[in-house]
């Protein structure tokens, strides 16, 4: 075994770049999942189907995420994050030019379906490596550089979409053909640089965080027990329906502000459709400010930081509400609203192994994402709805902007359970 890690540089290189493998592939990972906003216009089109009904799609994928994420987590701590985020980014990459060729709701919403599940092979395993290689107190910022390269795929997920509609003029099914090619390399760069666990490459194991016995009996868990004492947890449970109504918000905004930004004028409007990258940029930066923030200030308490970007969020959704159309304030208010609302997703996901300990970070992290992506599931439909039949205006008339206000709501219920986490 090498020297104490550390202290090690050579542990310290290896580290980082199995961190930094694990953020390029995951960096364009949402170029398979998170550009279905910008395909709605071009499907309701050309498919004549309605803003509701294409919502149920969206709720497809969410749906089958979250049954993949329970699934995956916890393979990813049997079988390892490398090769599971490896697998998921080329079967996606298939499933998302099968999504290209859908020609009705039934064709759209198995392939969309089946990609939710082949997309959830990357996040939970991911964690787990993240978890095999930095200790509960540097865990904050790691998860957080994670996450801020999720918060930019977001970034090349919004940005591909545009290009392909806006600069080379191609319909909708060519956002689900040529963004994708990104995160096959994603894939591959995973495979050939990122190590699963320090011991692979010669140094010591780092120590689990609840000790000597309890990591020593984690080693011969099975499945099933690791599932039991995830699902006994109260707090994860808690964390679970917090982070639910937080991805309710998160998958309110990237699905709708598209749809809110095109619009039925966009082509007339040549810059105003690009302002909806402002959203995804602010999330990736929230990301990396909260793991800092909680790692840095409050001692890796993670709930009071959660909360607080919460009830921001809620504060900057409402801005956008009130703020009218192409307002000058409207991109860094949408910034402020991506920033809070995505925020709290690198403190989340380090409460994961923070409550179980590292050899089950997998197991809890894919409870907590499978939370996440059902109850954002529930949500996508229900908006849809409430666009497509306008309740608090004219009849008749869709209003994309009521988003703003829904999303409010959902972030304020995600704040009031996250003070109830306690680590």
């Amino acid at each position: 075994m090498s020297a104490g890690p550390h202290n090690d540089l050579a542990f310290l290189r290896a580290r980082r770049r199995s961190l930094g493998a694990v953020m390029f592939c995951y960096l364009f990972y949402y170029t398979g999942r998170q550009t279905f906003g910008f395909a709605i216009p071009g499907i309701e089109a050309e498919l004549k189907l309605d803003k509701h009904t294409l919502g149920w799609i969206s709720a497809a994928m969410l749906w089958a995420y979250a049954v993949g994420q329970m699934i995956n987590g916890n393979l990813g701590d049997k079988f390892g994050g490398r090769r599971m985020m490896c697998l998921g980014a080329v079967a996606s990459f298939g499933l998302n030019w099968f999504m290209s060729f859908g020609v009705d709701f039934k064709s759209l919403s198995v392939a969309w379906g089946m990609n939710g599940l082949a997309q959830s092979m990357g996040w939970a395993p991911g964690s787990r490596l993240v978890s095999n290689w930095f200790s509960a107190r540097e865990r904050g910022r790691a998860f957080g550089l994670f996450v801020f390269a999720a918060g930019m795929s977001s970034v090349l997920a919004f940005g591909t979409s545009l290009l392909v509609l806006d600069v080379l003029h191609l319909n909708w099914r060519w956002i689900f053909r040529l963004p994708v090619f990104l995160m096959l390399l994603g894939g591959l760069v995973v495979w050939f640089v990122a190590r699963e666990r320090p011991s692979v490459m010669g140094f010591a194991e780092l120590p689990d965080d609840d000790g000597p016995q309890t990591a020593a009996s984690t080693k011969t868990e099975t499945t099933w027990q690791r599932y039991g004492v995830a699902l006994k947890n109260g707090r994860l449970l808690v964390a679970g329906l917090a982070i639910g109504f937080q991805s309710t918000v998160r998958y309110g905004l990237l699905i709708w502000v598209p749809v809110y930004f095109l619009g039925k004028d966009f082509k007339h409007d040549p810059l105003g459709k690009w302002i909806s990258l402002a959203l995804p940029i602010g999330m990736a930066f929230g990301a990396l400010a909260s793991g800092w923030i909680s790692d840095r200030f409050c001692n890796s308490r993670r709930s009071g930081v959660i909360a607080t970007f919460m009830i921001l969020s809620a504060v900057s959704s409402m801005g956008m509400y009130l703020l009218p159309s192409g307002h000058l304030l409207g991109v860094p208010v949408l910034f402020l609203t991506g920033f809070f609302a995505f925020g709290p997703q690198s403190a989340f996901w380090a409460l994961a192994p923070d409550l179980l300990g590292r050899a089950r970070a997998g197991t809890g992290v894919g409870v907590m994402n499978c939370f996440a992506y059902a109850m954002a599931g529930l949500g996508e439909p229900f908006i849809g709805w409430m666009i497509q039949h306008n309740p608090f205006g004219t009849s008749g008339v869709e209003n994309v902007a009521i988003v703003f206000p829904l999303v409010a709501m959902f972030a304020v219920c995600s704040a009031s359970l996250a003070l109830l986490i306690r680590r």
